[in-house]
């Protein structure tokens, strides 16, 4: 008799609700990925899903002889583990163990689409496979795009996000009698079925997205990892092999180089600058050292002793605002015979020529 203190073991089918739940709550929440609550969910998670694959694997649900029609409505959903472990490895945030992470995620969504094709629930191509599309951007700097291959890789992204929306659509209609316990075995089945097609094209899009990190994540490994052996052969005194600086350079990525800098004076808009110019009445034609140097050959810097003349007018108006200040007779009544006539002649008095 088994001792009634054990802790029971949780069954496969709550392993499996448990992690999937989990993935569902850390994609809907609106935490940073990076906080230790979320990390610690998705550590959880990976723990739950990882206890039911080997669940799976002890009571060998799967065979690669059997057809899909051969498998039970309840034990359908047993196949999206390996898709629900890859999206859950990729919400790890530890950037020391990236690398490590994108190809655990990697070999997750590949078993998965593999085991999907064997089962006849999809006939995608996987990458490596003969006749796979392969990515389109290329990795040597100057080498044209493949047009032709983005334009197909670009449909196929459109006719993926359409299929994906009209399985969300028909799952929609099913969750709720599946979860209540209402649904007929039929309906179950078919939404696990529908689930199994919208995590294809999940996978499909995963996989196009870590083959496209991972070659950054290599290199900057490599980076890394020739600095700091360089930085051991520095501390020690010995000289860097020649053969380490060239591999050190080759791993970091070329710096494009860029052009001069042309000066340039901003405007409101592109209209102002055509009609009224930069915006300024004029641009510099010389620097202040070479007014300096032009003024200081004539002689006519301050601190040269060399004082220019006042004009007429400036002497003029100099000597009336003396007169003023020393209230002369003649200057006031001159002033206060202008102020009168200006208050019988209105401005513009006199200039009626050429008016009719």
């Amino acid at each position: 008799m088994a001792d009634e203190s054990e802790p029971e073991h949780p069954k496969l089918s709550e392993l499996l609700d448990d992690g999937w739940r989990v993935l569902e709550e850390v994609e809907d929440s609106s935490q940073p990925a990076g906080v230790r609550e979320v990390q610690d969910k998705v550590k959880r998670g990976l723990w739950l899903l990882e206890q039911a694959t080997r669940m799976v694997s002890q009571l060998q649900l799967f065979s690669s002889n059997e057809d899909l029609d051969e498998i039970s409505s309840a034990d359908i959903r047993y196949l999206l583990l390996p898709a629900l472990l890859g999206a859950l490895t990729l919400k790890q945030v530890d950037l020391s163990h990236r690398r490590q992470h994108l190809e655990a995620a990697r070999s997750y969504f590949l078993d998965f689409l593999k085991r999907c094709n064997d089962y006849k629930v999809s006939s995608v191509s996987l990458p490596g496979q003969e006749g796979a599309r392969e990515p389109v951007h290329s990795t040597r700097a100057g080498a044209p795009p493949n047009l032709t291959a983005m334009a197909m890789q670009r449909q196929a992204k459109i006719e993926r996000y359409k299929q994906k929306k009209e399985l969300e659509n028909r799952l929609s209609g099913l969750k709720a009698a599946v979860k209540s316990g209402t649904a007929e075995e039929e309906q179950v089945r078919e939404y696990y079925l529908l689930h199994l097609q919208h995590w294809v094209c999940s996978a499909l899009e995963e996989v196009e997205s870590i083959d496209q990190e991972l070659p950054m994540v290599k290199a900057r490994e490599m980076m890394k990892m020739a600095d700091l052996t360089i930085a051991s052969f520095n501390a020690k005194g010995l000289n860097v092999p020649e053969k380490l600086l060239q591999g050190a350079e080759v791993t970091r990525p070329p710096r494009p180089t860029r052009p001069p800098m042309k000066p340039f004076i901003l405007t409101r808009d592109a209209l102002q600058a055509k009609v009224y110019g930069a915006g300024y009445p004029s641009l510099p034609t010389m620097t202040v050292d070479d007014w300096y140097e032009q003024h200081r050959s004539k002689g006519v810097l301050p601190d040269q002793g060399v004082v220019s003349k006042p004009t007429d007018e400036e002497q003029e108006a100099a000597e009336q605002e003396r007169k003023e200040e020393l209230d002369d007779p003649d200057t006031l009544q001159k002033a206060r015979n202008w102020d009168d006539w200006k208050d019988t002649h209105p401005r513009g008095y006199g200039n009626r020529k050429n008016m009719g």
